[in-house]
């Protein structure tokens, strides 16, 4: 690697410090891929069993270019090359979110199958970037976005960056397990890298018995994924969005069960959904909020969030909106499946 020029500097200490002319965006990249995927696909044959192949490919100048990765409609390459836009994302507004997340759902080859990060060993923290009362919001769009979300170890407890002067990796501390020395990360008399000093009052042992804590919201979310079709498989379609929210449902053919998602990413506000042509309900249940202490049921024509807020809104309707024509450009499926009530079971020739 010593041929890679230097950049700005006579010695460097960070892989951002160099210029990447010989190591990035090569002739034959592609070949190089296609090559892996088809060894592991040789390790792939017994029943039962697959290898998943992801790329890490961090073109921020042409999301086109990323896109490649997943290969043509003849040649798979990665099953999913790593998104990274919401990770690259240093202010947030409702707006910047919807654009971030249909971005990538407008240049994904049909078919394929998305993905969503928010951190990693890296990037600042979500709770040090843009401020800790967004990491409630921000799981819960992870945990409800069409796809496979990807979780940075201590985000699911609102863990933030060590402030050091001294700390050469400040959001990659010890995981906060327990208010004993060191975290409880390890017995010994030291760790690599210090471990963030609120420790005590942030670590997985206290949010186990907070019933509102980051944790448990992080873990009902992971459960709701898991047990709710249309979250888990369905098709994801845009409603609203402006400076501080961003509205979107998640439907399943065969399915009369719709979950709305109104997420605040700015400042208290209400919406008015039934302005929009929807054949919303003008009540709808509100499945699960950041806030603990919403009522149960939200008017779909005035929702209030707040500052950060998230609310997953259920409501049963015989009209869903991917079926809309208005709405037809602003609807998106990965693996189209069916429900099936007679069978209780999903079909994708549908």
């Amino acid at each position: 690697m010593t041929d890679v020029p230097l950049f700005l500097k006579d010695s460097i200490s960070r892989y951002s410090e160099l210029y990447h002319d010989y190591t990035t965006t090569q002739v034959g990249m592609h070949d190089l891929v296609r090559s892996f995927r088809h060894t592991m696909d040789k390790f792939s044959s017994e029943p039962g069993r697959y290898r998943f192949m992801g790329t890490r490919a961090n073109d921020e100048d042409s999301i086109e270019g990323t896109m490649m990765y997943y290969g043509t409609p003849f040649i798979q390459e990665a099953d999913f090359p790593f998104n990274l836009l919401l990770m690259n994302m240093k202010e947030v507004s409702g707006s910047s979110i919807f654009e971030m997340v249909a971005a990538w759902m407008k240049n994904m080859p049909q078919g394929k199958w998305p993905n969503w990060a928010v951190g990693d060993p890296n990037s600042a923290r979500i709770s040090s970037r843009i401020g800790k009362e967004y990491i409630n919001v921000i799981n819960m769009l992870l945990l409800t976005l069409p796809g496979t979300p990807t979780t940075y170890y201590g985000e699911e407890i609102g863990m933030e960056d060590i402030l050091s002067q001294t700390a050469s990796f400040p959001e990659k501390s010890p995981m906060q397990w327990d208010s004993n020395p060191y975290a409880g990360f390890t017995d010994g008399n030291s760790s690599w890298t210090p471990v963030n000093s609120d420790y005590p009052n942030i670590n997985v042992e206290v949010q186990k018995m907070e019933p509102n804590s980051t944790l448990n919201l992080y873990r009902v979310l992971s459960s709701l994924r898991t047990s709710e079709l249309p979250i888990h498989r369905g098709w994801m379609c845009y409603i609203w969005n402006d400076s501080n929210v961003f509205v979107y449902v998640r439907e399943l053919d065969g399915l009369d069960q719709v979950f709305m998602m109104v997420l605040n990413f700015g400042v208290e506000t209400t919406t008015d959904l039934q302005a929009l042509d929807l054949d919303l309900p003008s009540k709808a249940t509100i499945k699960l909020s950041t806030n603990v202490n919403r009522d149960k049921v939200a008017n779909t024509a005035a929702i209030k969030t707040e500052r950060g807020e998230g609310l997953i809104l259920e409501y049963r309707t015989n009209k869903p909106v991917h079926r809309k024509e208005t709405f037809k450009e602003k609807c998106f499926v990965a693996e189209k499946a069916c429900y099936s009530s007679i069978f209780n079971l999903l079909y994708m020739s549908c």
